[in-house]
């Protein structure tokens, strides 16, 4: 049989409800643990990086942190020379009639769509080039492409 949709039943199980929420307040009240002291509370970090309750050995300590070496925020990023922004790749796909395609990046395996626009002539699957990404509104896109021999 199906629920019953009455006045008396809906306020029935309203206050059913209710009464559980209660009974698992005070349940929860009653298990809670008050009053911890400091050391209970307390976490250390040991020489791997782990968390751990019990203090560090101050024998394994490897050497002394200098005030000045401390970074905080994000660091500078150093401007990235032309060589180091280049990367080399292979064409995997490109549709002469649409004028786009994919590179195939050697070092991350990372497909990069390439426009008509941004080649130097015609290319075609497989020829291998040298180009640099840039992030578009739609993800990466490969620049400046050079065709390798």
């Amino acid at each position: 049989m199906g629920e019953s949709w009455g006045k008396k039943d809906r306020e029935k199980k309203k206050q059913r409800a209710k009464m559980d929420k209660a009974d698992k307040m005070r349940e929860r009240k009653e298990n809670a643990k008050k009053g911890k002291s400091l050391n209970e509370m307390m976490a250390y970090v040991d020489e791997f990086g782990n968390i751990s309750a019990t203090p560090p050995d101050p024998n394994k300590k490897k050497a002394e942190i200098k005030l000045e070496d401390i970074q905080i925020g994000v660091p500078e990023n150093a401007p990235l020379s032309e060589e180091e922004l280049t990367r080399k790749g292979k064409i995997t796909f490109f549709n002469q009639e649409k004028g786009f395609g994919f590179i195939r990046d050697q070092q991350s395996q990372q497909s990069v769509f390439v426009h008509v626009n941004n080649l130097p002539g015609e290319v075609k699957e497989n020829d291998k080039v040298s180009f640099q990404i840039e992030i578009g509104q739609r993800g990466p896109f490969a620049v400046h492409v050079k065709i390798l021999d």
